[in-house]
């Protein structure tokens, strides 16, 4: 992939879901090293879209494409392939409740990287966790034991796991301190800068859309109303978007 490579493509696409169309003609694409935010109201198909871009679920219409690929046309071992070049954080974190932190960071290495010696998986393990700002005694403990940020920060570390180009992340600050958001913020910050990542995340924290995103694309009513800086789409003389940022003016 050239540098001029949509990372994501999206060209009409459509979702039926429930007997409602959830998407009605999305498209939009982004470039190498963007951090995109994709907003939305309750229902507008926001995780629903993350999932068809990563393959679990297919869209009703339309193509996705990620480095170039067209989704539906791969076979099993293309996607398979191609899941080795994102990561992806589900709202919650989603660990594994069973298994110490460093296990659940080990889980994409072992499924993907079986042949890995087992010295050489705990050296990546401990250096994601390291990247993700976790101290080293957090790899030892479970899930359970762990602050909402930290677990946050050890789903990063295992979605740093296999070396992504591209990060997926699904509201990563929900559920958040203040002081941990912002924190979370930085530390996605300087990863996209010093390992040339590319990102697309759901979000409704307004303090992440003014302090990290690069765009930001509005979903309302199954299509896209505004796509590009968040100063610009702030100003956009749409409903739905001058109430989402009335509440922060614009500077």
């Amino acid at each position: 992939m050239n540098d001029t490579t949509a990372v994501i493509e999206v060209v009409g696409l459509r979702t039926r879901l429930g007997g409602h169309w959830i998407h009605d003609g999305v498209s939009f694409a982004l470039r190498p090293g963007e951090i995109v935010a994709l907003i939305g109201g309750s229902g507008t198909g926001k995780t629903v879209l993350l999932n068809q871009l990563v393959g679990l679920l297919s869209p009703s219409g339309g193509q996705v494409k990620l480095f170039g690929q067209d989704l539906a046309t791969l076979s099993g071992d293309a996607l398979r392939a191609l899941r080795r070049r994102f990561g992806l954080l589900f709202q919650d974190g989603a660990l594994f409740s069973a298994m110490h932190v460093a296990d659940n960071v080990a889980t994409p290495l072992r499924e993907h990287m079986p042949w890995l010696p087992e010295s050489l998986r705990d050296e990546v393990v401990h250096l994601k966790l390291a990247l993700a700002g976790l101290p080293p005694n957090a790899a030892n403990k479970m899930p359970s034991e762990l602050s909402g940020g930290m677990r946050k920060r050890a789903a990063l570390a295992r979605a740093l796991a296999l070396e992504p180009e591209l990060l997926l992340l699904d509201e990563p600050t929900s559920g958040l301190d203040p002081i941990s958001a912002r924190e979370f913020d930085s530390t996605l910050r300087v990863l996209v800068d010093s390992l040339g990542l590319t990102v697309l995340l759901t979000t409704h924290d307004l303090d992440s859309l003014w302090g990290l995103a690069d765009r930001v694309i509005v979903l309302f009513e199954g299509k896209v109303i505004a796509d590009g800086p968040v100063r610009e789409v702030a100003q956009v003389q749409h409903e739905w978007i001058r109430s989402y940022f009335d509440t922060r003016a614009v500077e």
